[in-house]
């Protein structure tokens, strides 16, 4: 019980120490603000703008930005690109945070077991994450959306079958690290089930490396969505995603290059900021960098 007490301490000065040191990663702030204004432009914006993403005007069409009430233009229909623009963000942001959270789950619960357990069950399990990595992922991630009906919750799952192997791998060695620490021997002698070690004392003090890896999980799904859509095989118009506005976009570039660089520019911006956070937070969470 001592141990676990001490333990317990140790953790709220890391933590404290460690909201210390986010906090001075200027680019991770950056890229909180980014996202912050991100999402709530795409949650608010559709309501503020005078026109809906379906709406279509003819006689706007091909609109540059800025032009009467268009304030990012239109598109070869005539439809407002900004209206389109912050629809298509809702996709794509719900897409790629849904995608982090179920290849996370899976990942954690896969990484946790393997960890813990050891022996056969734990080579097994690190064995079948071996093998879904020896698939380069892009492939797999297009054989996947080509064989299945393109909606938002199958680009959703895709993204996810293709994504939890890196998160079991990091989870399995930060578990197996973890195991034989202090705290987990006092809680075997205090008789607590292998599942309460494992949950309720092991993957709490794991959460560091999972949540880094599940912001930069992030923004490959939403760049992974981007390219499902750009291809062809992921979000289909009208419903409107980033990637599938590339898309229609690819044959104007010469005429209309707007309709290319703002939702790129979109993109760019959504993928950079979850890395500059992800980066801040690994900074952070290591803890090489301390002494006791």
């Amino acid at each position: 019980m001592t141990a676990i007490v001490a333990h317990s301490r140790r953790e709220r000065w890391w933590n404290s120490r460690a909201a210390r040191r986010f906090m001075g990663h200027h680019l991770a702030l950056i890229g909180i603000v980014m996202i912050a204004l991100l999402t709530l432009a795409c949650v608010l914006g559709p309501y503020l703008l005078p026109y809906d993403s379906l709406y279509i005007d003819l006689r706007a069409r091909f609109a540059p930005p800025f032009t009467g009430h268009h304030y990012l233009g239109t598109d070869p229909l005539g439809r407002d690109l900004a209206a389109r623009l912050f629809m298509a963000g809702r996709v794509s942001l719900l897409v790629g945070f849904s995608a982090m959270l179920l290849s996370t789950l899976i990942g954690t619960l896969v990484g946790v077991l393997a960890g813990y357990r050891g022996g056969w069950i734990g080579t097994t399990l690190m064995r079948t994450v071996d093998g879904f990595l020896s698939f380069p992922s892009i492939f797999l991630v297009l054989a996947l959306a080509a064989a299945l009906k393109p909606s938002p919750i199958m680009i959703t799952v895709v993204i996810a079958a293709t994504s939890w192997m890196e998160v079991a791998r990091i989870v399995e060695a930060e578990v197996r690290s973890l195991r034989e620490r202090e705290f987990v021997q006092a809680g075997r002698m205090l008789g607590l089930s292998g599942t309460h070690i494992m949950f309720r004392e092991i993957l709490p003090n794991a959460m560091g490396p999972i949540i880094v890896a599940a912001t930069l999980t992030v923004a490959r799904a939403i760049l992974m969505e981007a390219y499902i859509s750009f291809l062809g095989y992921g979000i289909q118009p009208p419903l409107p995603s980033w990637g599938n506005m590339l898309n229609g976009a690819q044959q104007y570039l010469g005429t209309a290059p707007w309709l290319a660089i703002i939702p790129g520019a979109a993109i760019t911006i959504a993928v950079t900021s979850f890395n500059f956070i992800g980066d801040g937070l690994r900074d952070a969470l290591d803890v090489r960098g301390d002494h006791t």
